[in-house]
């Protein structure tokens, strides 16, 4: 990787910008740095030192925005990690460093008066970073072992949200702040997305601004970018050199490329590596869950092929122009027949797979009929009042249009 270094004077310049580089990171709307005053104010709420790591990041900064991926292993899910604050006083976030600590504070006070336990009213783990109310990113500051241990903590959603994590989980990033600085990282290059929503966007959007509004030279801005760009993520080489399948956290870097751009040769390619397809990619989903359920048919039929694992529920994440073969391969590798499937085909374009669907329904005692004429009329409704109410939607005025008439025109 090529080393890129800043002087004095540029460094300076971008503190001016709001930038700030820590721990081989970028940080932006970055604060000035944390008076005295306000770090031992937070000292005297720890139930011991705050760690050595988080009082250099407070030195430089007393936070600011990040905009990396993280991936953590919560509750039998593989759960994406919102970091993107870093808690400071006075921000407008849904709380400020201190409404963290005070509602830290206020939870474990009443944890403590619900059993009995006596507490010291101070905190064990200090929040520093998350995202608004569903991430938060704490600091270990009991003494002992564990001490200036980096975890994050994940609101649990309803049960609604299918392949979401369904209950409030926590686990470790890093022993030390260094550590879980460095497990940020860009599955995808920035400059180079394969949609349209991305990691980097949002500190993308925010140079340009300083650039045109307020004079960031051109040439360091593109310097900024090309360092931070070296946390993307390399799969490419370990994938040459035969030796991807010992990297399980880059292999599902890959394995997203490869649904992400639809691409059925890089499945073939990993799976002739020996990267392992079992297991979740996404939340609870398996590979074969995320690429029907982003119409990556052709990375999907590829996955099938090579025998990835397929959910009994995978037909329930249809949301696109299915082919019959790759539906009667779902069907032929576990997937199980369901009416709510037959709408979405019906609805999405895609008859043939609705009619096998429907039939493979009908051979295991589900009427079809009935149950497809409620299930229809529901999803009829419901298009035609979200086309009515003309707020934004992710398939479009047109698109809504469509699939109310393919629902209409479809017959079993």
């Amino acid at each position: 990787m090529n080393e890129i270094r800043f002087t004095t004077d540029e460094l300076s310049t971008l503190r001016e910008h709001g930038v700030v580089l820590f721990a081989d990171r970028v940080i932006f709307d970055a604060q000035p740095p944390m008076p005295r005053q306000q770090i031992d104010a937070v000292q005297a709420q720890c139930a011991g030192p705050i760690p050595e790591a988080l009082l250099a990041l407070w030195q430089q900064t007393a936070g600011g925005r990040l905009d990396y991926d993280l991936s953590l292993e919560m509750n039998g899910n593989l759960e994406a990690i919102s970091w993107n604050e870093l808690f400071w006083n006075g921000s407008d976030g849904y709380h400020d460093l201190q409404g963290w600590i005070a509602h830290e504070l206020e939870l474990a006070g009443e944890a403590a008066r619900e059993s009995g336990t006596p507490w010291s009213g101070k905190l064990t783990h200090l929040p520093f970073g998350g995202f608004e109310y569903t991430d938060r990113i704490y600091a270990m500051v009991e003494p002992g072992a564990g001490h200036g241990q980096v975890i994050a903590w994940k609101k649990g959603l309803p049960p609604a949200w299918t392949h979401a994590l369904h209950e409030d989980s926590v686990n470790t990033i890093a022993p030390d702040l260094m550590g879980a600085f460095a497990a940020l990282h860009l599955e995808e290059d920035p400059l180079a997305p394969t949609g349209d929503y991305f990691s980097g966007q949002t500190l993308l959007e925010y140079l340009d601004d300083r650039h045109e509004e307020h004079g960031l030279d051109l040439d360091l801005m593109d310097k900024l970018v090309a360092f931070y760009s070296r946390a993307v993520a390399d799969w490419r080489s370990p994938l040459a050199a035969g030796t991807l399948r010992h990297q399980p956290s880059l292999a599902r870097v890959a394995l997203r490329h490869a649904i992400a751009t639809d691409d059925a040769e890089l499945v073939a390619e990993l799976a002739a590596a020996g990267v392992d397809f079992d297991g979740p990619l996404q939340g609870s989903a398996l590979a074969t869950d995320v690429a029907v359920g982003h119409g990556a048919f052709a990375a999907a039929a590829a996955l099938v092929r090579a025998g990835a694992p397929v959910a009994a529920d995978a037909l329930r994440n249809i949301d696109g122009q299915i082919a019959p073969e790759l539906t009667s391969a779902l069907l032929a590798n576990g997937a199980e027949p369901n009416v709510a499937a037959i709408v979405k085909c019906a609805a999405c374009g895609a008859p043939a797979s609705a009619h096998l669907i429907a039939d493979a329904c009908a051979r295991a005692g589900i009427d079809v009929q009935t149950a497809f004429t409620a299930d229809r009329d529901a999803m009829l409704l419901e298009l035609k009042t979200t086309l009515a109410d003309k707020h934004g939607h992710y398939l479009g005025q047109e698109g809504l249009a469509e699939r109310i008439e393919h629902l209409q025109t479809f017959r079993l």
